[in-house]
């Protein structure tokens, strides 16, 4: 696969910026900027394996920089405790805001994954997060 123009990858980069602040409705496009960063950052720790190379594949450059710069994690939070890890990053947070910040970033992915990516990357993370990615978590109980 050729690699994309630069242009065209600070376009997509924006793209998603511009979705998340759209879901979230922050006030400006830096502080969506922000939060899709930290959630990014928190979520590249998460996704491990084939998953987390294809979910940097299929993000902007910019992106898949911020999940590929994180150590994956050895035990997988679970969703709640997810979303409290994303809550200590973010000044003033509390849960319910840290919750709609990651919802605000997750939520706008799966049209960027793509159905089965999406599918696979929520198999593969505890029960709870495909609330956070706007699904309905109807999986079964591990």
């Amino acid at each position: 696969m050729a690699p994309r123009p630069r242009a065209a990858e600070d376009s997509r980069w924006t793209a998603l910026v511009e979705s998340v602040r759209d879901a979230g409705q922050y006030p400006t496009a830096r502080e969506a900027e922000r939060i899709t960063r930290i959630v990014l950052s928190a979520l590249g720790g998460q996704v491990i394996g084939e998953e987390r190379v294809a979910l940097a594949r299929a993000l902007p450059e910019e992106a898949a920089r911020v999940i590929a710069s994180q150590i994956p994690a050895t035990r997988r939070l679970t969703a709640a405790e997810f979303v409290d890890s994303v809550a200590t990053r973010i000044e003033g947070a509390t849960p319910a805001t840290a919750r709609w910040d990651v919802s605000s970033v997750l939520s706008v992915l799966p049209p960027l994954l793509g159905e089965a990516l999406t599918t696979r990357i929520l198999r593969e993370l505890p029960r709870g997060y495909a609330l956070l990615f706007g699904r309905a978590d109807l999986g079964p109980r591990r």
